[in-house]
Formats: C-alpha cells, structure tokens, sequence
C-alpha cells in the first residue's frame, strides 16, 4: 500500500481534503451541512422506505393468519404443525433469494431501480395470498413477498446512506427500521378486524403508492457517478440539497472517493483488509441480528403468548408489542446521531440478554397451568386455546417480551441495517450488501424453521435461554469489532479502514 493511504484523510493531498487546514474544513463542513435544504431529501427516504413498511408488514403476516388457517374449513387451506412452520418460515428462505439477487441488480440496475422491481413480486405474492385457494399458493405468495423483502433490505439502506448526508444519516439510516416496525405494527392492528385475505389486498397499498413516488424521485449520486453519468450525478446532488447551497464542493469529494474505486473487486483484493473488514464485520452483524431470535419471536407471537397464557388475549399482545417496538426504534433515530451506533448497541444487546434470561427462567420455572404447557399441545395449536390467565405473574412473559423488542428496536434492528450502508466500501457495496442480507434470511430461515420442532420437543423456554446467551455474544462483538461512524462521511469511513487508524474515528 502507498505511503500516502496511510495518512490521515484529513491530511491527503486530493481535491477532497487538501484545500483547507484541518481546522478550517471542520468548519466549512459544519456550515456546509448547516445551510441544506433537507426537504426533497426526506421526500426521497420516504418513497424508498415504503418497501420497508411492505417488508414489516409481510414478515409478520402468519401471526394472526396461521391461528386462522388452522381453524380453516378447507382442508387445502388448513395449516398443521408439519405445514405451519413452512408457512412462517418460507418468507425467510425467498428474502434469502432477493438478497442473492441484489447482488447483481444493485450494480446492473442501480438502488432506486432495484427498489422499483422489488414491486413486481411483491404485488404478485399478496395477489396469491388474496385469492389462494390451496396450500402452495400460500407458500409461493409468501416466498415472492419474501423474495421483494430480501431485494429492499439490501437495496434501501445503501440507497438512503449514498444520498444522505452525515448530519442526518443516522437519524435517516434508521427510517428502514422505524417503517418495517410501523408495517408490523398496521399489520398487527388491521389483523384485529380484517380476514387474512383482506390482509393481503392491504399489502398491495403501500408496494403500489413506493413505485409511483419513486418515479420522480433522483438516483444515488455516488451509483451514477460509477456509470460515467457526471451530469446526471450533479443534477442528483443538487436536486436532493438545493440549488443555493456549495453542493459542489461535496460533489468534487464523492467524485474523488469514486474514482479511487472505480475497478470491479477482484478476488485478490479481498485479500486487503480495506474490504475483507467491513465486509466480514457487517456479515456477523446481520448473522447475530438473527441468531438473536427476532423474526422467530415476531413470526410466532400470538402462538408465544398463547401458550404462556398472558393476562391479555395474544392479538392485543402483538399490537402492544408492535407499538413499543416503533416507540423505541423512533427513540434509536433521535439518538443515534447524538449518543453513537456503539453505546446504543451495547444498551440493546443488554436488554435483550436480559429480557431473553427472564423469559426462558419463568417458562422453565412456572408451572403447567401458568405457562400454558399441557401436555400434548404444540405451540401451534396452542394458538387456537383460549387463553386462561390465572395470576398477574402471567405478565412477566408480555413484559418480557416488549423489553425484548424495546432492546433489539432502539440497537441491534436500525444500527445493524445502518453500519452495513455505511462501512461498505463503494467498489464493493452493491455486492456485499447482497451477501450480507443472503447470510441474514439464510439464518432466519434456519431458526424459524427450526423453532417449532425445538420447541415442540424440548419446551420454549430452550429458544430464550439460547437467544439470551446470543445476546451476550453480541456485547462482546460489539465491543471488539464494531467501529464508531457518528458524525463521518462515508468517504471519511473507507478511510478509516484503509489506514486502519482508529483514532481517525474517535
């Protein structure tokens, strides 16, 4: 490596960081991201981020769907415990797939156009649940809104980094979270009054409203400067922070970052720590993100608060729980620019491995009539029970529950989505991005799946007891891996990793 990539970027001698003392260009930035028009910025997160509110609102669709199908008077729809793990799990296997996939469209096609395609699918698979009349019309419906769910989670949050600007790109790297959480949460709350196939006519809502606002809204400036479109690039960048204001200087300083990385990775350069770092420390975050037990939880809910016959019926629970997890992700938002990904990560991991040790101890330690564990009845068709509560100590699981999803909301849910966007290098983001949300729904797949079964043979309290011990790998990861990005520009951050100067974070 060149001596000078070892300097400071700060103190290189290019076009982006050269110009000013360092001093005096803290300064110039700091004036610079005061004087932005934000609006049109916004505008453009929000028309992405309506695939998110698609995404939350699929990934939770069996919580009160699988309790009505399993009750169903046609056989080719009735769900069984062979059939309803499928039913839940098979989401996770296709959002595996559109993860896969973005791994070339990201690159091919570009970030809004591969948010666009993502709609096809997804309309397509809530036609098949709307009209299903047998069993693998329901498994293709939920692998194509899988399949698009995959395609935005790797798409949006480098769609929304790469047009942001570090003043708020904390606060806006969080907005994927925040409107998955609120698509559960609408999911939740339609599911108290409407049939499961009025369920899926609702999904259609919000697939059809991203693509027409997508259509004027601008593409990545970062994406078409990699195409040779400079003036196209230009036109995106002045259109998302306004006319009036010094844009171009930010412009020269993307051009610069792109430039240095406008070659194709090559297997060799994996080798450079410059790229293997960032990708290997995002791919771990997306794998311990799901090995710590959220999509089975949320998947599973009303079955969960079924069998440990909460005070409240199951349905009331998730709409609850819903409601917390959007309160504290839209905490994670406020403060994410202010207190650091870190401290948020150690404060979420924390709470999760608490939560999880208490829900695990209590099913494990309460007896059969409080934890709903009778004898012969699986967690399935435990959701079809009435729910009996006998004492306010069958609270401890619904509390348990929301500190869970409070914990993992304000940290491990927005921060893990937001650090893949911003520690990817440029040359390679499109790619790695893919990769990391294959390895999550990879991973999904294998614990919802899987959850069932363990828990019809050994009891629900082993899932917690595991996803607590997790959760205390994640303080650890954290504290070894994760570096802090508050406050840096993405070009700033792939400099941190080529020098490997971690003062340059500090």
């Amino acid at each position: 490596m060149e001596s000078r990539d070892r300097e400071p970027l700060v103190r290189k001698t290019s076009s982006s960081y050269h110009t000013f003392p360092e001093g005096t260009a803290r300064r110039l930035d700091k004036e610079y991201l005061r004087s932005l028009h934000n609006k049109r910025l916004y505008l453009a997160v929000f028309a992405a981020v309506l695939g998110n509110f698609s995404f939350g609102f699929a990934l939770v669709y069996p919580s009160p769907v699988i309790p009505a199908l399993e009750a169903h008077p046609s056989p080719a729809l009735r769900l069984d415990q062979h059939t309803a793990p499928w039913f839940g799990s098979v989401f996770t296997l296709g959002a595996a797939a559109g993860g896969l996939s973005t791994m070339l469209l990201n690159d091919c096609l570009g970030r809004k156009l591969s948010i666009m395609f993502s709609a096809l699918p997804s309309a397509l698979g809530y036609a098949l649940l709307a009209g299903a009349q047998g069993l693998w019309m329901l498994l293709l419906g939920r692998v194509l809104t899988g399949y698009a769910g995959g395609v935005t989670s790797a798409s949006i949050p480098v769609y929304i980094s790469e047009i942001s600007h570090p003043g708020v790109r904390g606060m806006l790297g969080a907005c994927p979270q925040i409107m998955a959480v609120l698509g559960s949460l609408v999911l939740y709350a339609l599911g108290l009054v409407l049939d499961w196939r009025w369920l899926a006519v609702a999904g259609e809502v919000p697939v059809l409203a991203m693509v027409l606002l997508l259509c004027f809204m601008p593409n990545s400036p970062r994406f078409l400067l990699s195409q040779g479109k400079e003036e196209e690039a230009l036109g995106s960048l002045c259109w998302l922070r306004g006319q009036d204001t010094d844009y171009a200087r930010e412009y020269e300083q993307i051009k610069d970052s792109v430039r240095k990385q406008s070659r194709r990775v090559s297997c060799a350069e994996l080798k450079d720590p410059f790229l293997y770092k960032p990708i290997l420390i995002s791919g771990l975050m997306r794998f311990l993100q799901q090995l710590s037990g959220v999509t089975c939880i949320l998947v599973y809910l009303q079955p969960i608060f079924k069998k440990t016959s909460v005070i409240l019926k199951a349905e009331y629970d998730a709409a609850l729980v819903g409601l917390v997890r959007l309160s504290a992700v839209v905490i994670a938002a406020v403060s994410m620019d202010k207190a650091g990904r870190k401290i948020l990560l150690f404060v979420s991991a924390g709470v999760m491995l608490v939560s999880n040790l208490t829900m695990g101890l209590y099913i494990h330690f309460e007896p059969a009539s409080h934890n709903g564990t009778v004898a012969n009845t699986t967690l399935a068709s435990s959701a079809n029970l009435p729910a009996e509560p006998t004492n306010y100590i069958t609270l401890i699981p619904l509390l348990a529950t929301m500190f869970f999803i409070m914990g993992y909301a304000m940290g491990w849910g927005p921060i893990t989505w937001l650090l893949m966007s911003e520690i990817l290098p440029l040359k390679a983001r499109g790619v790695a991005s893919g990769l990391c949300v294959l390895v999550s729904w990879l991973t999904a797949f294998t614990l919802t799946q899987f959850f069932l079964p363990v828990v019809n043979s050994f009891g629900l309290e082993v899932p917690f007891l595991f996803f607590a011990v997790i959760s205390a790998g994640n303080i650890l990861f954290t504290g070894c891996c994760v570096p802090e990005t508050k406050g840096r520009s993405l070009e700033q951050i792939e400099a941190f990793f080529r020098t490997g100067r971690r003062s340059f974070l500090r």
